[in-house]
């Protein structure tokens, strides 16, 4: 019935906000932003109704969670970087029906999940961020589900996104895109001297790593990844534990995806962590 259209991994950086107003940092952040846009244009192109964000600022300490509420607006400060990310206000709409068909099929596939409909969860800025960019004008539904997983297998997360896939391909009319919201290695600056960082990683171990996984993924070496991936995820502070990426890997089809990466945003530094834009062919 209803398919993937597009996959992807993407930054939220909240630099990319600081990058729209006037100042010092005025544009820092443009190259991002335009990845973001490149992603909305691809959306509307293929006719996608509904973005699915893998959030890694949403916490949750059990189960998988989905908000799911009919709509959502406000205005938004961080309260990890409110010098940043201020005022900030938003307003999409949801897509209670999607939800609840993820929720059920993890569940059928033994996933502890819940679809929250009847709630007062705020979006995260890991699904604000993105959203400010692609879907300013309300185009799209948003359903975001939290992948700051403290306590879960890299495993549960891919069965989720499996889950996630079948229940869009079986029981959904409609378009969706699946979007992992987060960083690679994040290992924020050290206090005191972040200002240095702006643009850099915290080491060049880190940086290396990082760049050998952006190769992997556009060779398209997965079973390598798939079996790196938790310790990567624990040795270069994978942000959320790197939950989003499990479980966009398990939408693409886990360790036996052949699609090479597509690199929308070349690989930076912000504040000591790594990002990148990359979108994952699904065809």
């Amino acid at each position: 019935m209803g398919s993937i259209a597009l996959a992807a991994k993407i930054t939220h950086v909240p630099s990319m906000y600081l990058s729209e107003l006037e100042g010092p940092h005025k544009g820092c952040r443009q190259a991002a932003i335009d990845g973001h846009k490149e992603i909305s244009r691809r959306c509307r192109k293929l006719g996608v109704d509904t973005i699915i964000v893998f959030d890694t600022h949403w916490l949750v300490n059990s189960g998988y969670h989905i908000n799911n509420a009919e709509s959502f607006e406000g205005v938004y400060t961080s309260n990890e970087l409110p010098h940043f990310i201020r005022n900030m206000p938003y307003h999409y709409d949801g897509n209670p029906e999607l939800g609840q068909l993820i929720a059920d099929s993890a569940v059928e596939a033994g996933v502890n999940a819940r679809a929250h409909r009847d709630t007062t969860l705020a979006l995260e800025y890991g699904t604000l961020v993105p959203m400010r960019y692609m879907n300013a004008d309300r185009h799209f539904k948003v359903v975001s589900i939290a992948a700051l997983c403290q306590v879960h297998s890299h495993a549960d997360s891919g069965k989720l996104g499996a889950a996630l896939r079948e229940a869009v391909e079986n029981d959904y009319d409609g378009k969706v895109a699946v979007l992992a919201s987060g960083s690679l290695s994040h290992r924020f600056a050290q206090n005191g001297v972040s200002e240095q960082y702006l643009h850099k990683l915290w080491s060049p171990m880190l940086e290396h790593m990082d760049r050998e996984v952006v190769r992997m993924w556009e060779q398209g070496e997965w079973k390598e990844f798939v079996q790196m991936l938790p310790e990567y995820a624990n040795k270069c502070h994978g942000e959320g534990f790197m939950h989003d990426t499990a479980m966009l890997l398990g939408v693409m089809g886990w360790e036996d995806y052949r699609g090479k990466a597509e690199i929308l945003t070349p690989y930076f530094g912000s504040s000591g962590t790594g990002q990148i834009n990359a979108v994952f062919p699904l065809n």
